[in-house]
């Protein structure tokens, strides 16, 4: 009797089309259900969106100042069923460095499915992207801390800590405290494209040598295109979102030292957010600023206002500690180049004897005698060696 085998099916991991809206949208509201998460909740809002007008999805594929660059989606399916999807999405102008924003994984999945060989569901999206996306030259992700099956896949891909990043909330009645304070800022300017490389050099300064490295930002990461500006205002629009960005300028050394940028939710159904910028050599700037921005959100229903602290940053996360700011999360930075296991393979196969080699001479050297002139030395070619004398013999 022969035994015919059924051919084993592979895990096909391919960019998100159409079909795939419902199930990943059906995968992101299980996660939901059991645990809020925002990413996972914008990346459904963005899905339900494409899903209900299609032809908007493949418009911003067609078209390049349409890109949405958050929604780049992979999807990994076997046996007709999505079993995990991961988001990417660059973080710069020149698109060397991207970022993992999540891995979703079907908690439906059989075990047998999530485990295929030796290499799980999860880390070979992270992989497909890898090999996809030529152009990235380094990866980062943030996942919380406490997360520690995440944190093991993303190092057995190869990412390792960069930084520590902490997420504050400062409550409506502390916005309102600051609110009745008078920042006293003469200088702070709203922010335009001609202020990109004075922000530029802030952004520079007040990062370490590493992050600054990963992050690969230049002048043109601080401008915005006439159809982003369009973008955002559309999106502010439908969103009831508003943008505002300032800077405080020194007119002695001709440069910015504070930058923030709110995001200001004017219908009270979401938390402000901040990012803030501070040259480390005027972190007073830090309570001058925060009251700036509870004056621009007072006039706007009440609600909490959130941003950002790192573990470089410790001035900023002893005032927030003295302000009596809550911490909502704390994540880990990590990061992945392209070139680290072609570092880890190069660094096992040298050897000592093959780096001597290279200082080995082409020809054997010449010996000189003690006794023969600096031309001779020079020239042994044209030197007169006497005749060797048979009888004289040394007793």
């Amino acid at each position: 009797m022969n035994n015919t085998s059924q051919p084993r099916s592979t895990l096909a991991i391919r960019p998100i089309q159409y079909r795939d809206l419902n199930p990943v949208a059906s995968l992101l509201t299980a996660h939901l259900a059991e645990e809020y998460d925002p990413r996972k909740y914008n990346l459904l809002k963005k899905i339900e969106q494409y899903h209900s007008c299609y032809g908007l999805l493949q418009l911003t594929r067609i078209i390049p100042w349409l890109e949405d660059k958050d929604f780049h989606v992979y999807v990994a399916e076997k046996d007709g069923q999505i079993q995990g999807l991961i988001q990417v999405a660059p973080i710069n102008y020149s698109r060397s460095t991207w970022k993992v924003e999540q891995v979703v994984i079907n908690r439906k999945t059989p075990l047998n499915h999530i485990l295929i060989g030796s290499c799980s569901v999860g880390s070979q999206l992270l992989r497909y992207c890898f090999e996809k996306i030529w152009e990235a030259r380094t990866w980062i992700i943030e996942v919380d801390i406490n997360e520690k099956n995440r944190i093991g896949l993303y190092r057995e891909n190869g990412f390792q800590p960069l930084a520590q990043i902490t997420y504050w909330e400062c409550d409506s009645q502390l916005l309102k405290r600051l609110a009745q304070q008078e920042p006293n800022l003469p200088n702070l300017l709203p922010v335009s494209n001609a202020d990109a490389k004075l922000i530029y050099q802030l952004d520079c300064v007040s990062l370490p040598p590493m992050l600054r490295q990963v992050f690969d930002r230049h002048i043109e990461d601080f401008k915005k295109s006439f159809w982003q500006y369009l973008t955002e205002k559309i999106g502010g629009w439908l969103n009831q979102t508003d943008n505002v960005s300032a800077y405080v300028f020194e007119p002695q050394r001709k440069a910015a030292i504070g930058h923030f940028q709110l995001k200001i939710c004017k219908n009270g159904r979401q938390p402000h957010q901040a990012q803030l910028i501070v040259h480390p050599a005027y972190t007073w700037l830090y309570p001058k600023l925060l009251t700036q921005m509870a004056i621009l959100v007072a006039k706007f229903p009440s609600q909490s206002l959130l941003l950002s602290s790192a573990d470089y940053q410790t001035e900023r996360e002893e005032f927030l500690e003295k302000m009596s700011a809550q911490r909502k999360q704390h994540n880990l930075l990590m990061s992945r180049s392209v070139w680290h296991k072609l570092r880890e393979t190069r660094a096992h196969d040298f050897s000592l004897s093959e780096v001597l080699s290279g200082l080995k001479p082409v020809q054997n050297p010449i010996p000189t005698p003690w006794g023969k002139s600096h031309w001779e030395k020079a020239n042994p070619s044209d030197a007169k060696t006497p005749p060797e004398d048979d009888n004289n013999s040394t007793v």
